[in-house]
Parts: structure tokens; C-alpha cells; sequence
């Protein structure tokens, strides 16, 4: 069964309008639509305020004449001002939730040719949300000397359609990943599927989006980065406002990010706008959210929901109007739950949650990444800085083999290429300077990790009570004291952990620099078998 055409579209009071014998010499755009042998309307939906009912009528009046097969259905719209772009898109809005659209069956075309301007852009609008399931229809008199019915045009607004516009989509969106990893050629699948989602979400909302990974995994970069290309798309007029968290303590922290009135407190000899209130308009990056007080985490909750604050000593509320990009490397609902976080801010930042990869994780990106920082050195330095080929060799071998940690990420990376870049003869980063390179990470790894209690952090043991309801819950017969003692301190490492490989990274780390042992998973993973026990199970202990 063949599929109907429904026309949907606005009386033209003006266009459309006339009522005697010369008006068929006239071109009509409503009653044009019916007059191309080509387009068979089955049904016109016409829409009309009820002051120009009777010009409506004798629209529907002609349109029959022109085209009986076509049922006319008039529609009054109410509405006080046509050009009042909140009225009308209501109005419209609301036919169009109401219609009995049958897509299955019918298609549908959108006239968008007659109504005021503000008419045409909502129903583009809305047509483009597929409030309207159907395509735009636009209709255009004779060229001069033609003969009527005019000139009709149908506009898909699945872009997709449209090869050369979805190459010049595709394109944009190309560009826009490529910024926010700095023109970085990344090779790893899952990272490059993260920028995308970024990508995407950051130029869709203004919500919150939080960014958590590892220390020195790249947040407050790629914050900035989501800036720029918020900014480049016109979307914001404000500036850029980072602050660490990590370094607001008492008095000074509300100060600093809410401002305070002269007086508010001793040494408060002026009055200050704060970081928020700094940010209206663009965007506020706070690192280490984490570390953020009770007392500025309630303020922050009100700010984020009313866009408003009291600045310390105030007896007036000041507006800004900011987006909030967060970082943080803690477990921020581990804080929650131990009140160091408030559950109700972490549930209105928790819209848009982003976990970056440590360089350890994306082994593939090694490469890219060290020359793009090799020539980031070589900008600063004003000279050019190269490897020779057996030395770029070795290192690339070192920095993706197990052996290489990378507990800063790319701190340590930025680090180590600066002093290979430094110490090159002659600008070429040569074998020697290599293996000194290595020597020295390998040495200030395994002094981290014995300052971290040889791998094992902040992490104690389980007491004798946790142990035992753990081994009884894991059905682990009786331990020989000594197995009690060894297996409480690595069930602490491995619930601390977010893999197995990490966990293994801590617990292994000096046969790991003495080059003894590689794969410190597969160690863990055996010894964990001994007693019967998998990882997933300590994690989800």
C-alpha cells in the first residue's frame, strides 16, 4: 500500500491572502504546494490564529478546487503575539505532541515557507528534533517570466544525507578530538573512545563534568582543552579560572572561591570578587576536588543548583553564571561514605564522570606522546632536539616493557624527556644518554615505592577479626600464623587497588627494579590461588 504525504505549515495572512478572480494570477505558497503534478497531498494540516479564520477558509476552499483528492484540516492556533518567540514555539510545540503522527504510514512535510520569521525557526526547530517526524518543505514563486505553481524544495535534516555536509561534520569532530588530546596521534582504542565522549558531551551541556584518573594522568590539561573548544564554538564568553584545592585551607578557602566583603575578616581589608564569581560566563576547573572542605562543598552544591552564593561577611547574594569541570584522583564515593564528601555534591557533579588511563595502561601511546613532548622541550628551548635511532630504540623498548611504572604518568614523562633533552650532545639524545635516563627512573621508582612502605601505601593490614571473617566467607580452611600475617597485608594492597596489575605493581616493585620478575599480575594472581581466593572477590569484599 502506497505511503500518504501529510503537508504540515502556517497560513500565510499576507502571502496566501485574497479572495477575488485575480488571486489564481497571484502565486499562493499553501495553494501552490497542491498545484505541482508531482507532489499528491493526500491530507493538509494547515495552522491558523483565529483572527484570519476566513482567509484559512477559503484557502482550504481553493485548495480543494485545485486538488480534490487532498483533505484540508484547519487548525487555530492561539496565540497573542506572532512574534513572540516563547509563545509561539509553546504553541507549536504543543500541536505537535498532541498530533497522531503515523510515521509507519505517512510521510510528512513541514512548510516552512509562509508565517512570521519566528514562526519558520520553530518549526525548524522543531522539525529538526523530530518533535515533527518528517522533512522541511519549502516553496518559492516563478522566476521572472515562469509560470506558476512556482518552485517546491524538499530538505532532509538528517544531515548524514548529505555527503559533503557530513564529511564537513566529520571533519569538525575530527578536529575537535584532535585538540582535546593536543594533536596527539593516540593509538589506544578505549582512550580515543573516551576523547569522543568528551568531545561530544563537552559541546552538548553546560552540567558539570567530572574528570578522575591518577596523578599527572592529564586532567587539568584536557580541562583546559574542553575550554578552548567550548570557547572556539562560541559557546561561552567568559574566561578559564583553575584552582587547586589542594591548597585552600580555612578562612581563605571560602574567600577564595566565594570572595568576601571588606571587613569580613582580620586582614580582609578590601573587598574580593572570588574565583567563582571570576568564572561567570566560562568555565571553573577545580583539581582535587577531593580536597575541598564540608563547609565550601556545601556552598559549592548551591552554586552549581542557583547559580548564585553569599560571599563571606555578605549580607547579599552575587550571581555567576559558571560551568564546573572537576578533577580528582581520589575515590571520591569511598569519601562519601567515610564523610569526607558530601553525598549530595558528589550526586550533582556525578552527571558527566570521565576516568582518564595512567600512562601505564595506555602502553601504545608511549610513542606519540614522547614526541609530542620531545617537541614541546624543543619549542621551549628554541632548539631542535631529535633521538638516534638505537637510543630512541631502548627507550621506547623500557617505557612500554612491565619495568616501567610511571607513577607520576606523564609528570615523569615530561620529566625524563627534558633531562635526555638537556644533557644531549649536540641536541641528539644518544644510547649513553639512555641508560642513564633509565638508571635514574629505575632508582627514583623504587625509592617511591620504598617511601610508600615498599609499594604498599597507606594500606594496613586486616586485623585478626577482618581476616577471619574474610577466610570464613571465602570458605579458606585454617592458616598457619605466618600465612595470616602475609596474606592481611595483601589482601589491604589488593583492596586498595583498581586491578590486579596494580596491585602486583606495589607488591612486587623491588624485584620489579632489580629486573627479577616482569609479570607481577600472574605472581599475585598464583599466590591469591593458593588459598583460593580471586581478585573480583577482594574487590567486591
Amino acid at each position: 500500500m502506497p505511503r500518504s504525504t501529510v503537508v504540515l505549515g502556517l497560513l500565510g495572512s499576507q502571502l496566501d491572502a485574497g479572495d477575488g478572480p485575480r488571486r489564481w494570477d497571484r502565486w499562493r505558497p499553501t495553494v501552490s504546494i497542491c498545484q505541482h503534478d508531482d507532489v499528491l497531498v493526500k491530507r493538509l494540516e494547515l495552522l491558523h490564529e483565529p483572527a484570519h479564520v476566513k482567509t484559512a477558509q477559503l484557502v482550504a476552499r481553493d485548495v480543494r478546487h485545485v486538488s480534490p483528492e487532498t483533505e484540508v484540516r484547519l487548525w487555530p492556533l492561539a496565540m497573542k503575539d506572532a512574534w513572540d518567540f516563547e509563545e509561539v514555539f509553546g504553541a507549536l510545540h504543543d500541536y505537535a505532541r498532541g498530533y497522531p503522527f503515523k510515521p509507519d504510514d505517512e510521510d510528512y512535510l513541514v512548510h516552512i515557507t509562509t508565517g512570521t520569521h519566528v514562526a519558520q525557526i520553530c518549526l525548524f526547530l522543531l522539525t529538526e528534533s523530530r518533535h515533527f517526524p518528517g522533512k522541511l518543505l519549502q516553496t518559492s514563486p516563478p522566476a521572472r517570466g515562469g509560470k506558476l505553481p512556482g518552485r517546491i524544495a524538499l530538505i532532509d535534516l538528517a544531515v548524514s544525507r548529505y555527503d559533503r555536509l557530513a564529511r564537513r561534520f566529520a571533519r569538525e569532530a575530527e578536529e575537535a578530538t584532535s585538540l582535546l588530546k593536543s594533536g596527539i596521534a593516540t593509538r589506544n582504542a578505549r582512550f580515543n573512545r573516551l576523547i569522543e565522549q568528551i568531545e561530544h558531551v563537552a559541546l552538548q551541556t553546560d552540567e558539570p563534568i567530572l574528570l578522575v584518573g591518577p596523578t599527572g594522568a592529564g586532567k587539568s590539561q584536557l580541562a583546559a582543552r574542553i575550554f578552548e573548544l567550548k570557547k572556539q564554538r562560541h559557546q561561552l564568553a567568559g574566561p578559564f579560572v583553575e584552582v587547586n584545592c589542594a591548597t585552600l585551607r580555612g578562612d581563605a578557602a571560602m574567600s577564595t572561591l566565594f570572595g568576601h566583603k571588606r571587613g569580613a575578616f582580620t586582614g580582609a581589608v578590601a573587598d574580593r570578587a572570588g574565583l567563582l564569581k571570576a568564572a561567570d560566563g566560562g568555565v571553573v576547573f577545580l583539581d582535587e576536588l577531593g580536597e575541598l572542605g564540608l563547609d565550601e562543598q556545601a556552598m559549592l552544591l548551591r552554586a552549581l543548583e542557583e547559580k548564585r552564593f553569599l560571599p563571606v561577611g555578605a549580607d547579599r547574594e552575587t550571581a555567576s553564571d559558571f560551568q564546573l569541570l572537576a578533577g580528582t584522583n581520589r575515590d571520591l564515593r569511598e569519601a562519601c561514605a567515610r564523610g569526607r564528601f558530601r553525598d549530595d555534591l558528589l550526586a550533582r557533579i556525578n552527571l558527566w564522570t570521565f576516568a582518564l588511563p595512567g600512562l601505564v595502561d595506555r602502553p601504545e601511546d608511549l610513542e606519540p606522546n614522547l614526541d609530542y613532548v620531545l617537541d614541546q622541550h624543543s619549542r621551549r628551548a628554541g632548539k631542535r632536539v631529535t633521538f638516534n635511532r638505537e637510543a630512541r630504540t631502548r627507550y621506547l623498548a623500557f617505557a612500554t616493557s612491565p619495568a616501567a611504572l610511571w607513577t607520576a604518568n606523564f609528570r615523569d614523562l615530561n620529566a625524563s624527556v627534558t633531562r635526555m633533552a638537556t644533557l644531549a650532545p649536540q641536541g641528539r639524545i644518544d644510547e649513553a644518554t639512555v641508560a642513564e635516563e633509565l638508571t635514574r627512573l629505575e632508582g627514583d621508582w623504587g625509592e617511591r615505592a620504598g617511601e610508600d612502605g615498599g609499594g604498599l601505601g597507606s594500606a594496613r593490614g586486616l586485623d585478626a577479626g577482618e581476616l577471619a571473617e574474610f577466610l570464613e566467607r571465602q570458605k579458606v580452611g585454617p592458616l598457619d600464623r605466618f600465612d595470616e600475617i602475609q596474606l592481611a597485608g595483601v589482601l589491604a594492597v589488593c583492596r586498595e587497588s583498581k586491578s590486579l596489575s596494580e596491585a602486583g605493581r606495589k607488591l612486587f616493585s623491588v624485584s620489579r627494579a632489580k629486573k627479577t620478575s616482569s609479570n607481577d599480575a600472574h605472581r599475585l594472581r598464583k599466590y591469591l590461588a593458593r588459598f583460593g581466593i580471586a581478585f573480583a572477590e577482594i574487590q567486591r569484599e
